[in-house]
């Protein structure tokens, strides 16, 4: 039998044998039922007649590109063939248009795989634009390698990991933003998202059990303070939901009924939950170590060593939140101190107080789980000892 096979039937054997075996189903139903699930919006293409398709450059044209040393315009010319839809197998010239934009415009070489646009009338090619290049493999090869190495390392739990994973990514994608797009009220909705997702995890890593209550009720409260706080402090900021990158275009596409900044405030307990959800894990695994270790512990006890597990873990955990709100935006930290712009100034400006909010606002919601884990853990883990869960 081949050693990946074996491995595989030893995974299941494993997740048979523990107390996750019911959520496992329950997100193996959900996996199920989410890639059936339609969003509604299959049928909403931008362009009408047009086939988006890979294709691969035969040759290139530069000759009437414009190079000014730092940025490109004009027109790259390439010669391509279709790889798919109604006219595979076709040789077209292609039109790569350049805007002087690093950021947006694309230089293709001979060889290359790319994604296309091809126009057509009556069954006939009228024009075809080159879009991007082709990534879809590199992608598939970056997280196939990922994938392997969660399963080698972890096992039974990576496979519970990477179902976790790909559940919540498609919750994010058929439920989360078709239901935003139809304008329903992004801080309940996202809110409702967060709750169940923090549920299905940790019921992924503990089982049903009172460690998965505990763990639930720390996080669920730790990310309604967050929620509040994000509401109160977004409004006193004055800011506008539209310091979200794209999300003015969402605007001018024919979405004017969506309140940007309630999706703001929504993106900022979202943001913190995976970490509010680890840091409970963190305080609530500590105490039951401790109870196990422990039996005749009283709560108070139990609690007093939550509180101290929650605040050497607050420090890592709220540079951590700085980190990844921050690393966005280190090029435009780049400009300011490159100007030589004042720091009040900095401070002051809307997009560095959106993430302020995003990061402090998130950071009180990583504070007040620690203890509010700690409290319910020292409750629950220590009641009814005699009880086996």
């Amino acid at each position: 039998m081949p050693p990946v096979l074996c491995m595989v039937r030893y995974m299941i054997s494993k997740i048979r044998q523990s107390r996750t075996l019911g959520p496992v189903i329950m997100w193996l139903v959900l996996l199920i039922v989410l890639v059936a699930l339609p969003t509604g919006y299959e049928n909403a293409m931008s362009y009408r007649n047009a086939d988006r398709v890979s294709a691969l450059v035969l040759s290139t044209d530069e000759s009437d590109i414009v190079d000014t040393g730092l940025v490109k315009s004009g027109e790259q010319r390439c010669k391509v063939k279709i790889l798919g839809g109604k006219f595979k197998g076709e040789e077209v010239s292609a039109v790569n248009r350049l805007n002087g934009s690093l950021a947006e415009d694309k230089i293709f070489s001979e060889g290359e795989k790319a994604f296309v646009v091809v126009s057509h009338s009556e069954g006939k090619i009228t024009t075809v634009y080159m879009t991007d290049h082709f990534r879809l493999d590199k992608e598939l090869i970056l997280a196939g390698l990922f994938l392997l190495l969660l399963i080698f390392f972890a096992r039974g739990t990576g496979v519970r990991a990477i179902l976790s994973f790909v559940d919540t990514l498609l919750l994010m994608w058929k439920v989360l933003v078709p239901c935003l797009l139809k304008g329903w009220n992004p801080i309940w909705v996202s809110m409702g998202l967060v709750l169940l997702l923090t549920f299905l995890v940790l019921s992924l890593i503990y089982g049903l059990d009172r460690r998965c209550m505990s763990a639930c009720l720390g996080a669920a409260m730790g990310i309604l303070v967050t929620a509040v706080l994000g509401f109160i402090f977004t409004d006193m900021f004055r800011i506008h939901g539209a310091v979200m990158e794209s999300s003015e275009s969402l605007l001018y596409a024919g979405y004017q009924h969506l309140d940007l900044t309630k999706i703001f405030i929504a993106s900022i307990f979202l943001g913190s939950s995976g970490a509010v959800m680890d840091l409970s894990v963190d305080i609530c695994s500590s105490v039951y170590e401790v109870v196990e270790k422990k039996p005749g512990i009283s709560a108070k006890e139990a609690i007093a060593s939550g509180f101290a597990v929650g605040r050497a873990a607050c420090g890592s955990t709220t540079t951590t939140l700085l980190l990844a709100y921050s690393g966005s935006y280190i090029a435009l930290l780049m400009v300011f101190m490159a100007q030589g712009t004042p720091m009040e100034l900095i401070l002051n400006y809307k997009y560095v107080a959106a993430e302020i909010v995003h990061t402090i606002v998130g950071s009180f919601g990583l504070v007040t789980v620690a203890p509010l884990t700690a409290i319910a853990s020292g409750i629950l883990l220590t009641a009814n000892r005699k009880k086996k869960y």
